[in-house]
């Protein structure tokens, strides 16, 4: 009996993992706020002060995105987005607070003939040679 597996669709996580760096009194504080039930655990902890700080500088960050003029959110290219662009002559200069995710149709010489900038504050998704042919171009 032969068995294939077919992969119906690529899982992406919808999350980044990050590492930090705490001193052992602020991460023992840590602990035992979770120890007295106020987060389940170290992770929650975390992602609270950053929401909550994000919160108060909702304003700076909004002015700046204006400002800078970045898409916020997902952005998702594809061959058919890139190969228009190529098509009417354009030269994209993509700028993302989010999450810019280039599909495996996009072929590093696609990307090369149609991104001249790609600046990502947050994280890129795209395939190993895609990555490697918008290094010079990725911010």
């Amino acid at each position: 009996m032969t068995s294939k597996v077919v992969q119906l669709r690529e899982r992406v996580p919808e999350t980044e993992k990050i590492t930090i760096n705490l001193g052992y009194v602020d991460l023992g504080r840590i602990d035992l706020l979770v120890h007295e039930g106020f987060f389940s655990n170290r992770s929650d902890f975390i992602r609270t002060a950053i929401r909550n700080q994000l919160r108060s500088q909702s304003e700076e960050v909004s002015r700046s995105i204006d400002r800078q003029r970045f898409e916020v959110g997902l952005l998702e290219l594809g061959a058919a987005e890139l190969e228009a662009a190529r098509d009417a002559g354009e030269m994209l200069h993509v700028k993302v607070v989010g999450l810019i995710r280039i599909s495996s149709d996009v072929s590093p010489e696609l990307a090369l003939q149609t991104i001249g900038s790609l600046t990502v504050l947050g994280a890129l998704q795209a395939s190993r040679e895609v990555k490697a042919a918008l290094a010079t171009r990725t911010k």
